[in-house]
């Protein structure tokens, strides 16, 4: 599964389109999903949102410290604290580019399991920031956005001057 790469201006403007709620939960999508994972392990990443892969449904993965990863469908966030936190973040989308973004330190979000449950969560820390820039993927935007426009202009730009070699 290829994860498309904002450097790329047609695989760019799918980064950029809003994710649609699923509304069946089927083998087609477990099996989905089965692929997602593997794809993040694949290449190392702790997150991975459907758009990332090209397919526009609110979902996304994601495995913090080799845990068992954690399945997000139609996620929301329901509460977030007011302090903050700042992590470096990079995103397999955004190959080589890295940049401290504040984001809320601690957040709850609902969402649904593979099978069609709901469930709720709390999370701070990494988790938070994973939660929160791969729920950014199913909104269109990345974490670059967070940036002073000079500094993300100049990331895209790099990132498209990498790509037409």
């Amino acid at each position: 599964m290829d994860i498309y790469n904002a450097g790329i201006e047609e695989e760019l403007a799918v980064l950029r389109k809003t994710a649609v709620p699923v509304e069946e939960f089927n083998d087609e999508l477990k099996s989905f999903i089965d692929i997602m994972i593997e794809s993040m392990k694949e290449n190392k990443g702790i997150g991975l949102a459907a758009p990332q892969v090209g397919d526009m449904r609110r979902i996304f993965v994601c495995s913090i410290d080799d845990r068992e990863p954690l399945v997000f469908i139609n996620p929301e966030i329901i509460e977030t604290s007011m302090e903050t936190s700042v992590y470096e973040e990079g995103c397999l989308s955004l190959p080589g580019i890295y940049a401290d973004v504040e984001r809320p330190e601690r957040i709850k979000v609902q969402a649904w399991n593979r099978k069609g449950r709901p469930f709720k969560v709390e999370a701070d820390g990494l988790m938070s920031t994973c939660i929160q820039h791969e729920i950014d993927h199913l909104n269109g935007v990345l974490f670059v956005d967070y940036l002073p426009e000079k500094k993300k202009l100049k990331f895209l730009k790099k990132l498209e001057k990498a790509n037409s070699k």
